[in-house]
Order: C-alpha cells, then structure tokens, then sequence
C-alpha cells in the first residue's frame, strides 16, 4: 500500500514546481499519477491512491492509476448510476469526504472490499475542467483520518490531473 500518511507535512511552492516539470516530462498520464500519489501520500495521507476518468456519456468511472493493482487494478470500470455519492462527486463536483465504515458502505457498492483492506476514511476529489468533472483523484485511509482541509489540498492537487483525464 502507499505512504500511510503517519506524519502530514506542509505543502510548499517547490511541490508546485515539481508537478509542473512532472506535467512537462514523457510517460503520462502515469508520470502526474505517480507524483500526485507520492505528494498526496506526504501532504494529506493514503493507504490507497487511485484516479478514474469518468464517462458522462455512459456514467461509468474507469480506473486510470492505482496503487494496489491487486485489489483496485488500472482499467477497471465501475457503473455510477445515480446516488448520493454521484450527485456530489460527479454532478455537483463537490469533495466527498467519509470518515467512517457506515460511510463507505452508503457510498460504494465494493465496501466489503474497501473494509477488508483496513480502510475505514476516503477523500473523493473530483477533478473538474471547464464546468465539466472528468474524473476523481480518491484518496483512502484508516478511519477518521481525512479533516475538512484536506479537502480543499485535494482540490488544489487533483487540479494537475486535468491533462491527463482530458487525453482520452
């Protein structure tokens, strides 16, 4: 699993630069992922990272990056038919944010899943462009981890996925 996220740190301009020559450099949209991945790891915390690229057309998410493969494996697609989670991720492109069991299990069909890895938090951050959200950066950790300004950290961060879930 990734950075357990033990100790948080401040993000500071230099992560900002890194992003940049990150977005510049060959190899997307692995090259973003991996660096939000390790960023957000340092600065907000996770036990699981993954992006989805969302399919408005077919309201289906398909999983771009992951740092379990085992559990969450890139290219997996999931049906997000009209919820509660979706009204606020995908259609209002609001921050969800569950800090508990009872939260994972009212917003994702695969919580049995989710729990069995020890992941009781989550931090869903839709990356919206131009009015449009293309994806989520989604962020998972033991529960109670995520406070109310990780929220607004994950929206700055997931902001630099933009190019990558617009290429295609």
């Amino acid at each position: 699993m990734s950075s357990d996220g033990a100790s948080r740190r401040e993000l500071n301009v230099e992560d900002f630069l890194v992003l940049a020559e990150t977005l510049r450099a060959p190899g997307q949209p692995q090259r973003i992922c991996r660096a939000l991945e390790r960023l957000s790891g340092e600065i907000v915390g996770h036990r699981l990272f993954t992006v989805m690229r969302f399919d408005e057309d077919r309201s289906e998410v398909e999983r771009i990056h992951s740092s379990l493969a085992s559990a969450y494996p890139v290219g997996g697609r999931k049906q997000k038919r009209t919820t509660a989670w979706s009204e606020t991720v995908l259609s209002e492109k609001r921050v969800f944010r569950g800090n508990t069991a009872a939260d994972i299990e009212a917003a994702f069909d695969d919580h049995q899943t989710i729990l069995g890895l020890g992941l009781g938090a989550v931090l869903n951050i839709p990356v919206v462009f131009d009015g449009r959200c293309l994806g989520t950066m989604n962020l998972l950790h033991q529960a109670g981890w995520y406070r109310p300004e990780d929220e607004s950290i994950g929206l700055v961060l997931g902001a630099f996925l933009v190019p990558a879930l617009r290429g295609g």
